[in-house]
């Protein structure tokens, strides 16, 4: 990566769990990098949905099992496996249609020795896992399908909505929740600063980075201070989920890279950004 393309300017990334790649990859690409954390993951299982969807998965109930997140994937076989050990996992859900949405959980599936019968092809969203089971319909039928669904921090409405449409029942197995970082102070301070213009460039790698950035502006009563700040920034965005939920706060972003992934993200901003940084000015 060159060390010219962000050069110099000031770069917001509100990532958690990679924190210190994001920062790394910043700095590689010429940006004087701030990364603070904005979300942690809360397991919350075992719990009677996971419980559930082991009990009913061995009985045979489910015709397809969705699969959302590799980390998700991981945690749910881990909840489960004192009722439902690895291997009786793993046998049965070679009976039954498994769907991954994207290149993690089908890692983690095929470490597991699961076959994985369709993989949702970038940019990963409801959208490409409809569009991927309407294409597969005439051999994996959705109507009056049983389709469980591991969900990834939050539901996914717009696809429980849309396999309703096509006659399946859902039933979504919660693994892990969202909550505010154990220590938001440096979340408000990025806050403060950027309600304060010292931001050039925005990163986000999720729309729970967006829910708790004004969750903690509202909280600091900086709603517009920081809607502002981040206007006047070039806005990077992993994908189409997030900048649909940037928009709803009001925010156009400026980019989606060519691959929803973090080395993409941070490369193809800072090649453009300051092209970018230009047209806000």
């Amino acid at each position: 990566m060159s060390s010219e393309g962000f050069g110099n300017l000031r770069v917001l990334s509100l990532e958690s769990r990679r924190a210190r790649e994001m920062g790394v990859l910043i700095a590689n690409c010429g940006g004087q990098a701030t990364v603070v954390a904005s979300t942690r993951e809360i397991p919350s299982g075992p719990n009677a949905e996971e419980s559930s969807f082991a009990e009913r998965l061995v009985r045979g109930e489910f015709q397809i099992v969705i699969f959302m997140t590799g980390v998700g994937t991981r945690a749910l076989a881990q909840a489960i496996e004192p009722a439902c050990p690895r291997e009786k996992l793993v046998e049965a859900l070679s009976k039954v249609t498994v769907v991954a949405r994207g290149p993690k959980p089908v890692a983690v599936l095929r470490e597991f020795g699961v076959p994985v019968h369709l993989m949702v092809p970038e940019p990963n969203t409801w959208r490409e896992i409809l569009q991927t089971l309407d294409h597969n319909e005439k051999t994996i039928p959705l109507k009056g399908a049983l389709v469980a669904v591991q969900e990834h921090g939050v539901p996914s409405r717009e696809l429980y909505a849309g396999l309703a449409e096509r006659g399946a029942q859902v039933s979504p197995v919660p693994v892990y929740k969202w909550a505010p970082p154990e220590d938001p102070e440096p979340l408000r301070a990025a806050i403060r600063d950027l309600a304060l213009g010292k931001f050039d460039v925005a990163l986000f790698t999720s729309s729970v980075q967006v829910h708790h950035l004004f969750r903690f502006a509202d909280e600091m009563r900086q709603h517009q201070e920081v809607l502002g700040g981040l206007q006047r920034a070039v806005i990077g965005s992993i994908g189409p989920v997030t900048s649909e939920t940037l928009r709803e706060y009001g925010i156009t972003p400026d980019l989606e890279p060519s691959h929803a992934k973090m080395g993409y993200l941070v490369k193809e901003t800072a090649e453009r950004s300051a092209e970018l940084a230009r047209s806000k000015k």
